[in-house]
């Protein structure tokens, strides 16, 4: 059995390693498409356009792993099958529980595989490739409203107009208010550098604070600010929510949480980490039926494109009840886990309705 287990782990590696390398090169070829378009605008040339797409790769193999790992695991079986391979193993008293548990094994390594690049490579490649391209094109990080940046920290709303590329803020405004929502202070900064553990240096500050009948108006070239602001907080503007590690949101999500803000939508991209690698374990199953259950049939190229439809719907499945729980308020872990307990449910079936004939 150890042999046979060598054996299926080095075929199905195999396949998906060589589905994966294709689905790469393609998704590169497009994102260098799109990149080429920018080439030639500020200091934006070619070897930053290329540094831009192979950093994002790790994001792109996170992504498309569970759609790998289907496909692969149906081109592995699919081969096995058609040289009678698996037919001998049948005849030696292998049952479809045992081939699922060997390729459950499969499934393990590449879960770990998924959760270790999800969490500890795509956020920083993510990161870096944004500050590449925003560096290389001269500008500063976008945001969604003309007057930049906006953040609420208990009684404080701060406002940014430029956030840049090693997280210094331009054009800081910072607005407080007393226990009965009244503007206390205004205190505009053009510079501001953070200084571990939870302070930030600004420079060229006017403070304005209000009183009943009056308003002083103090200028210093610096000043010490304190707030729960930091970089990891800011660097979730660079990062999306599904390439964010863990730890970022968890520490993003509980200073929405503390300041009252919503928070659904970084709940469910936590959730989404957690059980996203569970979804090899879920294609795997998936495989099963479709290739080992005819194992004479040489329609193998049907079996492929089957595998390509189920992957592509499992990822727009996932968008689809994650833009739902975020805007229905569903529980973040039904809207993450809900594509993959109704996949890992077909696959059940359709394991029991195979053998069953």
């Amino acid at each position: 059995m150890k042999l046979y287990l060598r054996y299926l782990a080095r075929e199905v590696f195999g396949a998906i390693l060589l589905v994966l390398l294709a689905f790469l090169a393609l998704f590169a070829f497009f994102d260098m498409l799109g990149e080429v378009q920018d080439v030639g605008r500020g200091g934006y040339q070619l070897h930053h356009a290329f540094g831009f797409v192979l950093l994002r790769l790790p994001g792109r193999v996170y992504e498309l792993m569970p759609i790998a790992v289907l496909i692969g695991t149906l081109y592995a079986l699919s081969a096995l099958a058609r040289h009678s391979e698996l037919t001998v193993l049948r005849v030696s008293g292998l049952s479809s529980g045992a081939l699922l548990r060997g390729l459950f094994l499969v499934a393990g390594v590449l879960a770990v595989a998924t959760f270790v690049i999800g969490e500890y490579v795509v956020p920083s490649a993510e990161r870096a490739a944004n500050q590449l391209r925003l560096k290389a094109k001269g500008r500063m990080i976008g945001q969604d409203l003309r007057s930049g940046l906006w953040v609420k920290d208990e009684r404080s709303f701060i406002n940014v107009r430029v956030v840049l590329p090693d997280t210094r803020l331009r054009g800081i405004r910072i607005y407080e208010f007393d226990e009965d929502a009244k503007l206390r202070s205004l205190t505009e900064a053009a510079e501001g550098a953070y200084v571990v553990p939870d302070s930030w240096r600004l420079t060229d500050v006017v403070q304005t604070v209000l009183h009943a009948d009056r308003a002083d108006v103090q200028r210093s070239p610096e000043m010490m600010w304190q707030s729960a602001l930091n970089p990891d907080i800011l660097a979730v503007l660079m990062v999306s929510p599904d390439r964010m590690s863990l730890r970022h949101l968890a520490t993003y999500t509980k200073h929405l949480s503390d300041n009252r803000q919503t928070t659904n939508r970084y709940d469910i991209a936590f959730w989404k980490k957690v059980v996203y690698p569970l979804a090899a374990f879920v294609m795997v199953a998936l495989a099963l039926p479709f290739g080992g259950a005819h194992y004479r049939s040489d329609a193998v190229g049907l079996k492929i494109f089957s595998g390509v439809m189920i992957g592509i719907l499992f990822h727009m499945l996932n968008g689809l009840f994650a833009n739902l729980g975020a805007i229905n308020s569903w529980s973040p872990v039904l809207s993450a886990g809900m594509p993959s307990a109704l996949f890992l449910l077909a696959a059940i079936t359709m394991i029991w309705w195979v053998e069953r004939r």
